[in-house]
């Protein structure tokens, strides 16, 4: 599914679910085990939490930027990405749900309240990507619904929405300018493209994604 395929209803929806799955997949975390490692390496589910609500934070500028004009980066600086990662260990489950339904919710009214004829207005990502506001929703649906699976609290690809898998696939598949895609279903498909563990027989390793 290309971007042109891919509807900004569709994706819309998509950041709403996905958004759902992980705060549902969090609500009822304790201590311990919101400070376990997640199966991302190096990092706890609180250094996850933290990475996604601080994208919302981020979108939020740039859902300003398409409704005013007034340019606003997704971040401040550099360091600022790593920063609100890194705050995640340092705050308790209750202020890191807190953070999380806030930021969601922010983000969510912010482009409820976007005019239509703002949604084209041209925006800068944090990888200095020139895109119009339509592409916001995709990009926090990745976020939301990959982010979902790797706090590994038993959400898996197969629970995230088809037309999300298919878009997602494409858009991996063509970052990584691959010919063709293993045979398999397309949730352990998408999990193999974006370097999650996968039950892909003989599929080859593939680097990072993002």
């Amino acid at each position: 599914m290309s971007a042109a395929a891919r509807s900004l209803a569709d994706a819309r929806g998509w950041a709403r679910t996905g958004t759902q799955l992980f705060l549902a997949a969090v609500a009822d975390l304790d201590e311990a085990a919101f400070s376990a490692d997640s199966p991302l390496p190096g990092w706890t589910r609180k250094h996850l939490a933290a990475h996604v609500a601080a994208n919302a934070d981020a979108l939020c500028n740039l859902v300003h930027w398409a409704a005013t004009g007034e340019e606003r980066p997704m971040y401040a600086s550099a360091g600022e990405r790593a920063a609100g990662i890194a705050k995640g260990p340092t705050l308790s489950a209750e202020e890191l749900r807190g953070w999380l339904t806030a930021s969601a919710a922010r983000l969510a009214e912010g482009l409820d309240a976007l005019a239509d004829e703002r949604w084209q207005h041209e925006v800068v990502t944090a990888q200095g990507r020139t895109v119009p506001a339509t592409e916001l929703p995709w990009m926090r649906a990745r976020e939301v619904c990959v982010h979902a699976v790797d706090l590994g609290t038993g959400i898996t690809f197969a629970d995230l929405p088809d037309g999300f898998l298919t878009a997602l696939a494409a858009e991996v598949r063509d970052k990584r300018a691959l010919a063709g895609l293993p045979e398999g279903p397309l949730p352990q498909v998408a999990a193999w493209l974006t370097g999650r563990p996968h039950s892909l027989a003989d599929a080859p390793e593939l680097g990072p994604w993002l």
